[in-house]
């Protein structure tokens, strides 16, 4: 069994896909129109394009908001993305003007970091065991 996709929910897709390609470096995936204004919109790592998708999720199921706001109260990210160095990742989108919620942490043999994706969600960044 492997993980094919998994998602975050996002407010605007196609802010989110802008923030996801052109600040974090995915690469679009799909991009599927599902009724009026969804759309099925995958992004994956351009290290591997055949990997793992991740759905950019329209958040407008009614379980989305409170959920939402409950992770980014209690500062906890919906996701984490690995990386080969942390502090380098931070200060890149630092300069790209990417707001971090929490600075690179070493704890024991993991460094995370921790973003605001702009979209309603934190995610975290990580390289370590």
């Amino acid at each position: 069994m492997r993980i094919h996709i998994t998602s975050v929910f996002v407010d605007d897709q196609e802010k989110a896909l802008r923030f996801y390609t052109e600040v974090l470096g995915f690469v679009k995936k799909h991009d599927v129109p599902v009724g009026d204004t969804d759309r099925w919109l995958t992004v994956v790592s351009p290290e591997d394009p055949d990997g793992t998708e991740l759905l950019l999720e329209p958040s407008g199921h009614p379980a989305v908001g409170p959920y939402r706001t409950a992770l980014v109260q209690d500062g906890i990210p919906v996701t984490s993305f690995a990386v080969d160095d942390v502090a380098a990742e931070y200060e890149r989108l630092r300069g790209l003007g990417v707001t971090f919620t929490q600075e690179p942490l070493e704890m024991g043999p993991v460094t995370t970091a921790v973003l605001d994706d702009t979209c309603g969600n934190l995610i975290q960044l990580v390289h370590g065991a």
